[in-house]
């Protein structure tokens, strides 16, 4: 079998796309027609195309086999066909944005057709699809409607202003299995149509997690019922929230929620000061919870059960971090009410350190009541402690800047699973305040890869397996710093970037160079 170069393209704007291609040909040895169906007759080769050359998308196909033929181009009257009705979805959206009928199920072969199927190796990466093109026709199939999905996206681009699908086999899987975005809107508040116009930007770049953090200091986002007073003015009515989770459904993302604490509550302490921590002198300590008041809890998880019927999803963004006592020298003489509640539940040697991460564990057990998988950031873990974090909770390792910090090997050793935030990398902070630089998409492209979790340094290969894959977050610690126009533009490329390297991890075949060429042409 022939395998034509890897190749990495970037750039979508919200649905345009174009490839490039060489001259089509005809069908490979490898294409097959779907089970029930009567496959046209396959021509001899024909000396008059040349060879096919792998079609250039974001991300890059990982393995094409070339043919000789003409290629396919949509065209008017041509349909879209499936074999079986759970692809109805993305028969009617590749469809209408290919500006072709949808007809359904049918079992004849038209000139023109595009097919889509679901059949093969049930063991089979679901986000995998094969796409075959021969003969005037397309056929996309895979396991899972999701690898379906991803094929229509490849051929989107292959014909994006009138380019050509080049006839032979693509054969593509994402290296990682979660490809995250993550948008903290508790900052700064954005638009629902933002949002959407994201989810499917997100969606043609083979995304397929959607992060929101709604729930900070500076506001709480969303609108709830059970605890109307938090909600800050400028938010998402659940409506709202609703058509975007529906939307991103439909382009296989997950929204993933956060409400981060026992810290980043500022938005809830200030309906409920009562439950602000203070010092042993008295002090508030900005957007930390007390976490010895069993009001804390109550209403953490009346939050957390609320949202669990919003968001369908099984990931669930916990939070962790930067809880403020646990940045004084001394926690327990600082606050000894926290220091009680320690002992009081977990012993006498018990810590501060042992509470928050008790704390940890029992919102954990509430997503799970909820059927949801935990996950926090990396410096919401703490070593030494007597109460350990459970073990099914995902680290999101975002940092190695934290009192304490430890180095990723120390979490993978242990056997956790990571999702790759590397704030080096990956974090678009608005203002860039501290030591925070915007991001861009060739310092990605050319020296990140899912395995740097922390500053530049890759770990080693064998936890490769623990690493779920990765997320680009936009913060916005100076909200005003950009508009969401700004926002958009300034991330561009950086998404672009990020998604070539979970989709394939290797080397590009690329430069950055022609990358960001090629990303301008699918503008």
């Amino acid at each position: 079998m022939a395998v034509a170069l890897v190749v990495v393209a970037a750039g979508v704007s919200l649905g345009l796309w174009m490839a490039t291609g060489g001259d089509g040909g005809s069908a490979a040895p490898e294409a097959r027609s779907s089970q029930g169906r009567t496959a046209a007759p396959t021509p001899s080769p024909s000396r008059s195309y040349a060879l096919s050359e792998a079609p250039r998308t974001i991300p890059a196909v990982r393995d094409h086999t070339p043919a000789r033929g003409p290629g396919w181009q949509p065209e008017d009257g041509n349909r879209v066909v499936v074999d079986d009705p759970a692809l109805a979805d993305e028969g009617r959206l590749v469809a209408g944005e290919l500006g072709l009928t949808y007809a359904g199920e049918k079992n004849d072969d038209r000139a023109g057709d595009l097919r889509l199927t679901l059949g093969g190796d049930k063991k089979a990466n679901p986000e995998s699809y094969v796409m075959t093109v021969r003969d005037g026709r397309v056929e996309i199939s895979g396991s899972a409607d999701a690898g379906v999905f991803y094929g229509t996206r490849t051929l989107k681009q292959e014909v994006h202003d009138g380019g050509t699908a080049p006839e032979g086999v693509v054969r593509d899987e994402p290296a990682k299995a979660q490809r995250g975005f993550m948008l903290d809107i508790a900052r700064k508040n954005f638009t629902a149509g933002w949002i959407e116009d994201r989810v499917r930007e997100l969606g043609d770049l083979k995304f397929n997690q959607l992060g929101l953090h709604f729930s900070d200091d500076q506001g709480f986002r969303i609108e709830s019922d059970s605890h109307p007073e938090i909600v800050s003015r400028q938010h998402l009515t659940k409506a709202q929230v609703r058509k975007i989770v529906e939307l991103a459904e439909s382009r296989h993302i997950t929204v993933v929620p956060e409400i981060d604490s026992p810290g980043h509550l500022g938005a809830v302490l200030d309906a409920h000061p009562d439950l602000q921590l203070r010092t042993a002198q008295g002090s508030a300590v900005q957007g930390a919870i007390d976490i010895s008041k069993a009001e804390s809890a109550e209403i953490v998880d009346d939050l957390l059960n609320e949202y669990a019927g919003l968001f369908p999803g099984r990931p669930w963004h916990l939070g962790g971090d930067e809880y403020q006592a646990l940045v004084r020298s001394d926690p327990e003489a600082s606050f000894p009410q926290l220091a009680a509640a320690a002992r009081d539940k977990y012993g006498s040697g018990a810590t501060v350190a042992d509470l928050t991460t008790g704390w940890l564990n029992d919102r954990a057990a509430t997503v799970r009541e909820n059927q949801r998988t935990p996950r926090a950031w990396n410096d919401g873990f703490f070593r030494g402690t007597s109460v350990k974090a459970g073990k099914d909770i995902e680290v999101a390792y975002w940092t190695g800047k934290e009192i304490g910090a430890r180095e990723p090997a120390e979490y993978l050793s242990a056997g956790r699973k990571v999702i790759n935030y590397n704030d080096e990398f990956l974090y678009y902070v608005l203002g860039e305040p501290q030591t925070f630089v915007y991001p861009t998409g060739q310092r990605i492209y050319e020296q990140w890869t899912p395995r740097v979790l922390r500053g530049t340094a890759a770990v080693p290969e064998r936890y490769d397996g623990q690493i779920l894959g990765g997320s680009f977050a936009v913060w916005c610690d100076l909200a005003n710093s950009q508009t969401e126009d700004q926002v958009a533009a300034g991330i561009r490329m950086p998404l672009r970037a990020t998604v070539q390297k979970l989709w394939d991890p290797g080397e590009p075949q690329l430069s950055w160079t022609e990358f960001r060429a090629l990303a301008n042409r699918l503008d």
